[in-house]
């Protein structure tokens, strides 16, 4: 499950960085790179906890 939720991150910023070089759905991308900032910091403290 880990994995999954990093893969989605990874993702999410890389359509971000795609959004930042082609000007394409510029709020919807910087949504998109929160979620996946929030995903990697609630991972982070999940696998501290363990």
């Amino acid at each position: 499950m880990l994995s999954i939720l990093w893969g989605i991150v990874v993702l999410l910023v890389a359509f971000w960085v795609l959004g930042l070089v082609f000007h394409i759905a510029g709020n919807l991308i910087h949504m998109a790179l929160l979620i996946a900032i929030a995903l990697a910091i609630y991972n982070f403290f999940k696998a501290r906890d363990v």
